[in-house]
């Protein structure tokens, strides 16, 4: 459903993502790692569509459309969510209007959204104003349960988060990719996956959002080039032993 090929982007004149090839089909959900500055998010954000995020080379496919050169808006109708680790504040926009807004015309309930990530009591206030980096991300994923995308991009959602709160974020994650649906009689949980089509992006810095949610592949970006497809756990631990540079170096 998601195909990049030959992905190459610039920001001004600086090369930011070379020769990027990436598949995720129905049902999927893959993680990305790296360190700081690697082109992690500027990945998200070309997928996104912002236009400072230059392609210069590739194609990026979405249900079989390129949407190479389709404004933000478009690819979001598409059906492209994204959380974002440091979204804005926007002032005079209220929780609840804002839900609305991301609902994309269909009638959505703000306050049944709002319980099932503890977030009731924010929704009169102004968007992300004197939130704390744990209700920043509860407001993200408010948004993302109301537009109930097939894409779902995630921007470090563990990061600056405390352990109540990933729990809670973990929780809803999985719930937005149906990784938490009960298998029905004859059918394997990857099949009831594939029939919703439901597909998450996961950007890991510190790996902890793997204890609480279930992926199926692991990639790591370094230095704008995407390296080391494997189980996700196994690249984590590779990391964790002996740094980016050597598990990417025994990965080529």
């Amino acid at each position: 459903m998601l195909r990049i090929e030959d992905l190459q982007v610039k920001i001004g004149d600086r090369k930011i993502l070379e020769h990027i090839d990436l598949e995720i089909h129905p049902g999927e959900t893959h993680i990305l790692f790296g360190p700081n500055g690697s082109g992690k998010t500027s990945l998200l954000m070309t997928i996104m569509g912002y236009p400072q995020y230059r392609i210069t080379g590739g194609k990026i496919f979405f249900k079989g459309e390129d949407i190479t050169n389709m404004p933000v808006n478009e690819r979001a109708r598409l059906g492209i969510g994204l959380s974002y680790q440091r979204p804005p504040t926007i002032h005079g926009l209220k929780i609840r209007q804002m839900v609305q807004i991301c609902g994309r015309g269909k009638e959505v309930d703000p306050q049944e959204l709002a319980k099932q990530v503890n977030f009731s009591e924010f929704l009169d206030r102004e968007v992300n104003a004197g939130f704390s980096g744990g209700e920043i991300k509860r407001s993200e994923l408010l948004q993302l349960l109301a537009q109930d995308p097939d894409l779902l991009l995630f921007d470090e959602p563990e990061s600056g988060v405390d352990l109540e709160n990933i729990s809670l974020i973990g929780r809803t994650i999985n719930h937005l990719l149906q990784r938490d649906m009960r298998a029905e009689p004859g059918k394997s949980m990857r099949e009831l996956r594939q029939e919703r089509k439901k597909m998450g992006l996961i950007i890991t810095h510190t790996g902890f959002i793997l204890d609480y949610v279930t992926a199926d592949k692991g990639q790591v970006l370094y230095g704008g080039v995407l390296t080391c497809a494997s189980n996700p756990r196994e690249i984590f631990k590779c990391i964790s032993e002996v740094g980016y540079e050597e598990c990417v170096r025994c990965a080529t």
